[in-house]
């Protein structure tokens, strides 16, 4: 069967990325969410991430990827945290990206390896991912990645 051409633009793809993804994470902020929005929240990540593969580059690939690790991992569920933290650090790592996106995939796979109960992973992975930081030029990039960072080794 002949594929059809993609009826939405690329640029239209790519703002609809955009916004799913500050949409997933408006749902990620709020501090309890009912079983709906939990669905919301991990539909809309993946709707995010599609529009992002058809309009956009490999950066925003990678975040999409990070995103849904988070979501997953916040919804307490490791195996598909994990994969989604995993190609997150490959698109990275594949793109160039720089050291900020590459410690967050490091930062996605160790946040899945701690809702698996993997201590020496979550320890294996931030300590990647601390290697990294003095990588990380902007500060306020840093910070927030730090900041996420010793949230996870907080996490027992």
């Amino acid at each position: 069967m002949p594929r059809r051409p993609d009826p939405v633009s690329r640029a239209r793809h790519r703002a609809l990325g955009r916004d799913l993804f500050n949409y997933t994470w408006s749902l990620l902020d709020r501090p309890r969410r009912t079983a709906a929005e939990d669905d919301e929240m991990l539909h809309a990540a993946h709707a995010s991430r599609y529009h992002w593969g058809h309009g956009a580059g490999g950066r925003e690939r990678a975040i999409g990827e990070w995103q849904l690790a988070r979501v997953y991992a916040v919804l307490g569920r490791a195996e598909p945290a994990t994969f989604h933290a995993r190609r997150s650090l490959a698109l990275a790592r594949r793109h160039h990206l720089s050291a900020f996106y590459v410690a967050y995939g490091w930062e996605a796979l160790a946040r899945a390896a701690a809702v698996a109960g993997d201590a020496r992973g979550r320890d294996r992975h931030l300590t990647a991912a601390r290697k990294l930081l003095p990588k990380v030029r902007a500060p306020d990039e840093r910070r927030l990645l730090e900041t996420d960072l010793d949230a996870i080794a907080r996490r027992q």
